[in-house]
């Protein structure tokens, strides 16, 4: 009886977190959709890649199959809804299900954006269409699939920016972020929205809140900060990157695309099956909810 008791509790540690699920993580080929890609499979998951980069979606999948992992992946752009529409019909053809969906895809401003201080009419069509209508489209392609499944976990990368307002300091202000800031506080107030419409079918939708991760979005963040600011002048990037996140992180230090995807990981677990409707900062302490 102890020994098949020790199996039991053996058996259980073996199982993963995420095991026989299957999740579709749009821009998930590179920057945090990485991370979140990378870690959702590691915890066990079949994962969907889908990216306006179809070839870096690809070799990550390839890349993901060769490590014993289970990924597909193909081209989807937010705006166009049918391209996600056709992307999970594709992802039940061969999974046979979808129980996680992960909006990630997202954008800072349009071209140019970097090298300016103001905003233009671009920044904001291009930032609304993808990070909120982009957002809505991925939700509205999996939700009947979610309700008629009585289960599903939608978990929304928004950003800690889309918190309260607040500043560095005088030097560093600009209104060329608004677009994005303003888009990733509407994308926590739709999540809220769906968590009311959605939890009598047994779906959770959450938030996770980035802080300050190296990828291409906090590049381009970081040579707009040069741009308004001329103390950053003899700064490389990175280093800007880092001196503001001193100024503002009690923890002193930059988040990863994986410490992201482990929150979603939990988020997309059994663990949180109580918690619908939160939006979890992930960001060295820089904002507080």
């Amino acid at each position: 009886m102890i020994n098949d008791l020790l199996d039991s509790v053996g058996m259980k540690t073996m199982t993963k977190l995420l095991e026989n699920k299957v999740a579709m993580i749009t821009g998930g080929a590179s920057g945090i959709g990485e991370g979140v890609t990378k870690v959702l499979s590691e915890k066990g998951a079949s994962v969907a890649i889908c990216d306006v980069n179809e070839s870096a979606a690809k070799i990550l999948a390839k890349k993901i199959n060769s490590s014993g992992g289970n990924a597909i992946s193909g081209y989807v752009d937010v705006v166009d809804k049918k391209s996600i529409d056709d992307f999970v019909s594709y992802i039940i053809s061969e999974f046979g299900n979808l129980n996680i969906c992960v909006p990630n895809a997202g954008v800072i401003g349009s071209k140019d954006f970097s090298s300016r201080k103001d905003y233009n009419d671009s920044d904001w069509e291009m930032t609304i269409d993808v990070n909120l209508i982009g957002v809505k489209n991925t939700v509205d392609s999996v939700k009947d699939n979610f309700i008629s499944s009585k289960e599903g976990k939608i978990v929304i990368i928004s950003s800690h920016g889309g918190r309260k307002p607040r500043g560095i300091g005088e030097k560093d202000r600009g209104n060329v972020q608004h677009p994005y800031l303003v888009s990733k506080a509407a994308v926590i107030q739709y999540m809220h929205l769906l968590a009311i419409e959605l939890g009598p079918y047994n779906i959770n939708v959450n938030a996770v809140c980035p802080g300050r991760i190296w990828t291409p979005i906090y590049e381009a963040i970081a040579l707009n900060h040069k741009e308004v600011n001329s103390d950053y002048a003899n700064m490389t990037n990175y280093e800007i990157f880092i001196d503001q996140i001193k100024k503002v992180m009690p923890l002193g230090r930059p988040q990863t695309p994986e410490d992201i995807g482990n929150a979603v990981s939990f988020l997309a677990s059994p663990d949180s099956s109580e918690i619908t409707g939160q939006a979890l900062n992930v960001n060295g302490g820089a904002s507080m909810n």
